[in-house]
């Protein structure tokens, strides 16, 4: 197996966007450590209301996680105990946890092959008295369309509860990922497009009663000190990350724009590979895409399976991950819920088949050519020991 020492292309490179801007963080960490206000001080205020106008929304409110953002952003809109919550059964378990720790009932549903995004019309089908809320996951920097979303929530009364962790400012159809029902969830975890320097989160809304209420939320319950009048947790994004995420706001657009380019290279080097069972899931966003992840598909026509390539990949110093190996119905911890294998087809085929490639900001096309030269040897070599043999 390969070691550190010979990686030729990382899954991840952060040193590539903090190096360029080292000095303004550190500045900007200075600025707040001599400001003393380490707990909901200035540069938090600044950078929530950053975000929620680049996300084209009126509010942001800052939380120690991306899985706090769902728990205290449905709780926030009014979601809890006896409410049924639609979402897919392929994305992070993060999301299922939030919908449970609003004390809500998850129900799971298939996803689209081409997209691995949520099914729809399968959510359709699981529309019933209890349902309350729609959680579609913009899945790997992909956006759930956001006319289909609407019209189906205007169909069922259901409000629109957006996982937009893996999105930001991710576009589709005229809005931005965050912007297309009541409420959503970010996370800005390290390796997010826009990652802190630890863990942290964000609600962004343009409704004032649902801001109102979150910012209470995660502030023991108290729109002011000492006063509590809602069954609060102490969820608060810390002002040193809000500072770092302040710095690095600005950049986020060239580093989407560079995620892109990367994958518009892996999409014209991997086209002559599908006829050997290898393709890239669909993008229906056009430019709106911002890859937080690119996903192959290593179908049953290729000559190797996924986890053979995966491994031939890493014996060749090429860094690859597969999101996510497990649906959460299936999940040890989750069985209450009474889900079996074979309930969601869709979603598990694709645990057997996705490969995540390297993709980062400064990832260059000469490495994107390595690592599809590096595929194409070993499906080739294999295709051609299987003909003679």
């Amino acid at each position: 197996m390969t070691n550190a020492a010979a990686v030729k292309v990382p899954f991840v490179d952060l040193s590539l966007q903090h190096q360029p801007i080292a000095a303004e963080i550190e500045q900007a960490i200075q600025t707040t450590i001599q400001r003393g206000d380490f707990v909901l001080g200035k540069a938090l205020s600044d950078f929530e209301a950053a975000f929620a106008q680049a996300s084209g929304v009126q509010y942001g409110i800052g939380v120690a996680s991306g899985t706090d953002a769902i728990a205290l952003g449905l709780q926030a809109c009014g979601i809890g105990a006896g409410d049924e919550v639609i979402l897919p059964a392929n994305t992070f378990v993060a999301t299922l946890i939030g919908v449970l720790r609003a004390g809500a009932t998850p129900i799971l549903v298939d996803c689209e092959p081409e997209t691995a995004l949520i099914d729809l019309k399968a959510a359709h089908k699981a529309v019933n008295a209890k349902t309350k809320a729609i959680l579609p996951v913009h899945l790997y920097g992909q956006m759930v369309s956001p006319h289909q979303l609407k019209e189906f929530a205007a169909n069922h009364k259901l409000i629109i509860f957006e996982d937009a962790a893996q999105a930001h400012l991710a576009e589709r159809e005229g809005y931005r990922a965050g912007s297309i029902g009541t409420a959503a969830a970010f996370s800005f975890y390290p390796s997010k497009n826009l990652g802190a320097y630890g863990d942290g989160g964000m609600i962004i809304t343009s409704d004032p009663e649902v801001a109102k209420k979150a910012r209470s939320i995660r502030n023991y319950g108290a729109p002011r000190k000492y006063f509590h009048s809602d069954l609060g947790t102490n969820s608060r994004l810390d002002t040193l990350q809000a500072a770092i995420l302040n710095v690095k706001l600005p950049h986020l657009t060239s580093w989407n724009q560079q995620r892109l380019s990367a994958a518009q290279e892996y999409d014209r080097l991997l086209e002559p590979m599908r006829s050997l069972g290898i393709f890239p899931l669909q993008n229906q966003s056009s430019s709106g895409h911002i890859y937080h992840l690119y996903i192959l598909r290593i179908t049953a026509n290729c000559p190797l399976s996924r986890d053979t390539l995966q491994a031939k990949l890493a014996d060749f110093g090429i860094q690859t991950g597969i999101h996510y190996p497990l649906p959460c119905h299936l999940q040890p911890a989750y069985q209450p819920l009474g889900y079996k294998e074979g309930d969601f087809p869709v979603a598990e085929a694709l645990t057997t088949e996705i490969l995540s490639l390297p993709m980062y900001p400064g990832l260059s096309h000469t490495q994107v050519h390595d690592v599809v030269e590096a595929l194409q040897a070993f499906v080739n070599t294999d295709s051609v020991a299987a003909i003679a043999g």
